[in-house]
């Protein structure tokens, strides 16, 4: 399986039941474009459908990012018309991850920021690495989180302190990120992937129906509605002129000027 995919590195240890899923764009910094995406929902329901996988593993390649925010380069032809449908498609794949019955862990190995956060906290448990940085900073853009990071980190953090990350754009380090919840363990970065591994293999050897039934109840509990919300408020935000002069101002390595409009 490995190789047949240019964005997502497949390795399946079928000793194991493993899936190790690697975002592989090192010189974008894994950063998430429309392909990569596809191929991740691709992938995932693969897995979901495949007997002979147990659990799946999430990392980047390299040692700087987990996946280092969404692909600003394609956001200059999304505008307006397509707001709603890249994050609808976003929130489609991530949700995917997140209502899978296998477990799914994010190694975070790096740089986790705007959709890789939210690829990060779909996942059902998250592992960092000690470099590890997390933050939604798409408010530098003029927008707001579109793949059902409001939602998650709200979650995951509390309402204050999620509201505080998104309307600041502020990064969280591993340690912080830790003590918040948003992640469940912090390891040095050459134990980061055995130490997933060795976790998932504590939760692969318990019955699978179990596990499977378990992620569902725990889901149950969050409204789909309020993604929808997401959806809405994240759509109007690309219709203002604030966020094409958020897209330029970051692509020219500058400052941007909002002026509310």
């Amino acid at each position: 399986m490995n190789g047949a995919h240019t964005n997502i590195l497949r390795e399946h240890d079928r000793d194991s039941g493993i899936l190790t899923l690697t975002f592989n764009r090192p010189d974008k910094l894994n950063a998430l474009n429309v392909a990569t995406l596809l191929e991740l929902g691709a992938a995932i329901a693969e897995a979901t459908a495949d007997g002979s996988v147990r659990a799946i593993l999430l990392t980047g390649s390299g040692q700087k990012a987990f996946m280092a925010g969404a692909d600003i380069g394609e956001f200059m032809a999304v505008g307006a018309a397509g707001a709603r449908e890249f994050a609808e498609r976003g929130q489609h794949t991530l949700a995917l991850i997140e209502n899978c019955v296998k477990p799914v862990i994010a190694a975070v190995n790096g740089f986790a920021l705007g959709g890789g956060c939210e690829v990060a906290m779909a996942c059902h448990i998250r592992v960092a690495s000690e470099n590890a940085r997390f933050g939604q900073p798409e408010v530098n853009l003029g927008i707001i989180p579109g793949y059902g990071g409001t939602q998650r980190l709200a979650q995951l953090v509390g309402k204050g302190k999620a509201l505080e990350l998104i309307l600041t754009g502020d990064q969280l380090s591993a340690s912080d990120a830790l003590r918040l919840g948003l992640v469940n363990h912090v390891v040095a970065q050459d134990e980061l992937l055995a130490f997933c591994r060795r976790l998932i293999q504590r939760i692969t050897n318990k019955a699978p129906i179990a596990v499977g039934q378990s992620i569902k109840a725990v889901n149950a509990y969050y409204s789909n509605a309020a993604f929808a919300k997401e959806v809405n408020a994240f759509t109007h935000c690309c219709e203002t002129e604030d966020f094409a002069e958020g897209v330029r101002a970051f692509l020219e390595k500058r400052p941007p000027v909002f002026t509310g409009h």
